[in-house]
């Protein structure tokens, strides 16, 4: 059977009983009532037959008399979904097909009580070239995430109609909150919200991308889709001239932690102020100082375990045995935050990926593509990275 949906769609999937089909001429199939008369007239277009239909067509289901009672389209890929109008007399398709896919549509009309069932297969379109999302960050089964976090979708190849393809991509939270996409780079969108993600929710997302007009001849080939666990609000704010950072949990003190931080003697030493977002974990984690080599003034190559990742200039959390001494008086470290091993092991496995970390007292601000630092952009700059803005 086929099953409605809202507003009159149907989804494609159901079966029907399958009777004579008289085809037409050119755009679309037909098929006559025969018994009682009736000119009752059906017409699929495409029509039975037609091969390279471009997969961003529509599928058209009309009827001359009566009433179109089930549409359904069965074929492999993306679910086609569709509204009928009119009075029920139409049926449009409201997506776009997946290349290179044999699809079947089977259409009932009821006129005088009679019931006419009529079917067209076609095939669509195979692309020479097509547009897949490769990796959609965060994804990791399981993984709770902090209510700073970025969604990341990265694309096999760059992308000429970003509006077009900016259009398929939805995020649809338990709790909802104003976002927006920002292209930053040809093949990579970013999503960010207005205001943290409210937390212990599920976020989901989801790309309509198959059959769309990807520009330059390129057609997406499916879709995609993700969901993501939001977990605990965890806020981290430091002083860097305090030298100590309290950790909350949903409003919540767990712990005030002291550190020493970067001893600001240069610009790379110094370590930056501005809202960061936690970006991964590794223990051990060896820090080599940028830029040098062995035997060069200032190189360092160093192992330390409990890092905890908040920027792309190398800062991390991390564990520093040999700055106990300084840690809550002093800033000795080369940008990091040192802090003791048992804090250091608390930190890290506490904190989640995309918690966010405040920190303040430097004259060095993080930059906002410095990492996951997008929150030192203000919403409104950041949505003018939007192609449909």
């Amino acid at each position: 059977m086929a099953i409605k949906g809202r507003a009159g769609i149907v989804l494609a999937g159901g079966t029907g009983a399958v009777a004579m089909l008289v085809t037409g001429c050119g755009a679309g199939g037909a098929g006559k009532l025969a018994s009682g008369g009736s000119d009752t007239e059906v017409t699929i277009t495409p029509a039975d037959g037609t091969a390279q239909v471009k997969p961003d067509g529509a599928i058209e289901v009309k009827t001359s008399d009566g009433k179109l009672q089930n549409v359904t389209v069965q074929g492999e890929g993306a679910t086609i979904t569709g509204a009928f109008g009119d009075g029920h007399r139409t049926w449009r398709s409201t997506r776009t097909l997946t290349p290179g896919t044999s699809y079947t549509v089977t259409a009932q009309a009821r006129d005088d009580g009679e019931v006419r069932t009529v079917t067209s297969a076609f095939t669509t379109l195979k692309p020479a070239k097509t547009l897949s999302i490769v990796d959609v960050t965060p994804n990791v089964k399981g993984e709770k995430v902090g209510v700073g976090m970025p969604i990341f979708v990265r694309f096999d190849r760059p992308v000429t109609d970003k509006a077009a393809v900016e259009r398929t991509l939805r995020v649809t939270p338990d709790k909802p909150v104003e976002g927006a996409w920002r292209w930053v780079a040809p093949d990579q969108a970013v999503y960010r919200t207005k205001t943290y993600w409210q937390p212990h929710q599920t976020v989901r997302f989801h790309a309509s991308l198959a059959g769309v007009d990807a520009g330059g001849g390129v057609y997406g080939a499916k879709d995609a889709q993700a969901t993501i666990g939001i977990g605990a609000a965890q806020i981290t704010t430091g002083d860097l001239g305090e030298h100590r950072m309290t950790v909350t949990r949903d409003g919540e003190k767990l712990r005030t932690i002291p550190f020493s931080a970067g001893n600001g003697q240069t610009r790379e030493y110094t370590t930056t102020s501005g809202v960061h977002l936690l970006m991964e974990k590794g223990n051990p984690v060896t820090m080599i100082s940028p830029g040098r080599k062995e035997g060069d003034p200032g190189y360092y190559k160093t192992v330390v375990n409990y890092a905890v990742r908040f920027s792309n200039s190398g800062e991390y959390v991390h564990s520093a045995p040999w700055s106990v001494g300084s840690q809550g008086s002093a800033n000795v470290s080369h940008g990091c935050i040192n802090v003791s091993p048992s804090n250091a092991k608390w930190f890290y496995d506490t904190m989640q990926r995309g918690d966010v970390i405040k920190l303040t007292g430097s004259d060095r601000e993080v930059e906002w593509d410095n990492g996951w630092s997008f929150w030192q952009m203000s919403f409104a700059k950041w949505s003018q990275g939007s192609a449909l803005r």
